[in-house]
């Protein structure tokens, strides 16, 4: 699992995106509910993204696989602390990668993968809970293209590693025989993604497949990341939506 961007801008997407986060939920309440996390209020929200980059910090310290943490159980403290409380986890993650060797050997739940890739995942899902903070409070969700681009691909990246499927076993039905979805944004190459007996296969480049969604990479993360339904009027579905509907119900990370 290789990344387009240079861990220069991975640190700088993951200190924006945990700003934006930040600012979106200083001062909340912390009961609001969070639709696109239905089960969380957002003080759990705010938990787990704080939670989760201190222990990929540590995961990366110590060299070695820990226990997923429970996100009920993360202390963000009291909600005008929360945005402090966020950087400082961001931080110790960025502190961590600098101090271990972006390219030094760690585990991870696929197995032994460069310490990078645990700066490249935390960037990923903070990118989409940033999101689900801001539809959670009502304000405006930005995020620049290539980050988004970068959501897209290591999402794929994950979905076509054969050892993901014991993490995620609903990805076994990903497999396929030829069929094609493509995923076409305006303003830089698409995605392709080919069914194969064996696992799902991803490439970058023109796009012709048997069913496409095109539209703002922004909303194409959304789609893929399931926090805008395809039927969105910010998005365009060509072809085969059946198809399209197996691959959303089959790939929840």
């Amino acid at each position: 699992m290789t990344s387009t961007l240079d861990t220069a801008r991975l640190v700088e997407g993951l200190r924006e995106q945990t700003g934006g986060f930040a600012d979106a939920v200083a001062g909340r309440d912390p009961d609001t509910r969070v639709p696109t996390c239905p089960e969380w209020p957002l003080r759990t929200l705010v938990g787990h993204v704080g939670q989760e980059h201190r222990w990929a910090a540590e995961l990366v310290r110590k060299g070695e696989r820990l226990p997923i943490p429970d996100p009920r159980q993360a202390d963000p403290g009291v909600p005008d602390e929360w945005a402090r409380w966020l950087r400082e986890g961001a931080e110790e993650l960025i502190r961590a990668i600098q101090e271990t060797g972006a390219d030094t050997e760690t585990q991870t739940f696929l197995g032994p993968r460069p310490a990078a890739v645990w700066l490249r995942r935390m960037l990923s899902d903070t990118c989409v809970h940033h999101y689900d903070a801001e539809f959670a409070t009502g304000t405006a969700f930005e995020i620049a293209d290539d980050l988004a681009a970068e959501v897209i691909s290591e999402n794929l990246d994950l979905l076509a590693t054969p050892a993901f499927e014991a993490v995620r076993p609903t990805v076994a039905g990903l497999r396929g025989r030829g069929e094609r979805i493509g995923f076409r944004p305006r303003s830089m190459e698409g995605w392709v993604i080919t069914r194969t007996p064996d696992t799902p296969r991803w490439e970058r480049g023109p796009v012709e497949a048997d069913v496409v969604v095109s539209g703002a990479v922004a909303d194409l993360m959304l789609v893929c990341s399931h926090r805008v339904p395809p039927e969105d009027d910010r998005v365009a579905v060509t072809g085969d939506r059946a198809l399209l509907a197996h691959w959303l119900a089959h790939t929840a990370l």
